[in-house]
């Protein structure tokens, strides 16, 4: 699989707690006539591959990149004293102080949504608009939203799972394959996967999402697994957008309900769609997400 080229304008790395982060910026801090975005990528230990799609907002603004401590470019220390919610949302700060953005709008994906949702409960200075496509923000919704999810299975394909699951072969291909129906349901719909979605894949740092989120994306076993944050989305100050799929993981009736829940805030669900909207459904995500920003 050749790798995808990424027009990018400036990389480098910045210092944050327990490493360095690498990071990649598409278009033109210098010259920006708009407010630059920051893209926070899910996981935990993903990277920001999978978020290609999102270079077509640089039409409109420079969008920067980034690879969490642990995930991708990045440092890979691998040490679970890193594997908290506000370290990593930490990182944000160091990055607004390496890159000089003292005015920005962040989207997050999926674990990305969470951080950038701790982030902007925080009423950091000069964040302009906040997106939050397909967050996590209640871990034990997000679990009873999947395991209805997994219940809805083949049969066939649910009786593998808990044969496995019960037998501990949650290693083993069979195991494997099932949870790649829930994911071609509920993660990504597109066949067959984009190549930047695979590369993110191919590079997924399997202890730290393990470590803080579980073994697939319908069980959580790790450190997140009573992360509640709905308390204090009444904190983000900012006009946000959350988006969804209408198959996604974090199911619209959810998200919609957080939506609820910001004083400022717009919900959008993407027909046809799952966790990766702005795959999916590419050109009309770009089109909402750019529209937003805009005001």
């Amino acid at each position: 699989m050749s790798k995808t080229i990424w027009p990018l304008s400036d990389q480098g790395y910045a210092d944050v707690p327990g490493g360095r982060v690498w990071y990649g910026v598409v278009g033109d801090l210098k010259k920006a006539r708009a407010t630059p975005l920051l893209v926070v990528h899910g996981g935990p230990g993903m990277s920001h591959d999978y978020l290609y799609p999102l270079t077509d907002i640089v039409a409109d603004r420079p969008v920067i990149f980034y690879d969490q401590l642990d995930a991708g470019l990045s440092d890979r220390p691998n040490d679970p004293v890193n594997w908290t919610v506000p370290r990593f949302v930490a990182e944000i700060d160091t990055l607004r102080d390496a890159l000089d953005l003292p005015v920005l709008s962040i989207f997050g994906n999926s674990w990305g949504g969470t951080v950038a949702a701790a982030y902007a409960a925080a009423c950091p200075a000069g964040l302009d608009r906040l997106i939050l496509s397909s967050p996590l923000i209640d871990t034990k919704r997000w679990v009873t939203d999947n395991s209805a999810y997994r219940a809805a299975l083949p049969d066939e394909v649910v009786a593998i799972m808990d044969r496995c699951e019960a037998s501990g072969e949650t290693g083993s291909k069979a195991y494997e394959d099932a949870v790649d129906v829930f994911n071609r349901r509920h993660l990504c719909r597109v066949d067959p996967w984009p190549g930047y979605v695979m590369e993110t894949f191919e590079v997924l740092n399997g202890d730290c999402y393990a470590g803080m989120w579980g073994p697939n994306e319908f069980t959580c076993t790790g450190v997140l697994g009573d992360y509640d944050a709905s308390g204090d989305l009444a904190s983000i100050s900012v006009p946000t957008l959350i988006t969804c799929g209408e198959f996604d993981e974090a199911t619209p009736t959810s998200c919609r309900a957080f939506s609820e829940m910001i004083p400022d805030a717009k919900f959008v669900a993407f027909k046809g769609a799952s966790h990766l909207a702005f795959v999916e459904d590419r050109e009309n995500y770009s089109a909402t997400a750019r529209r937003f920003l805009s005001g």
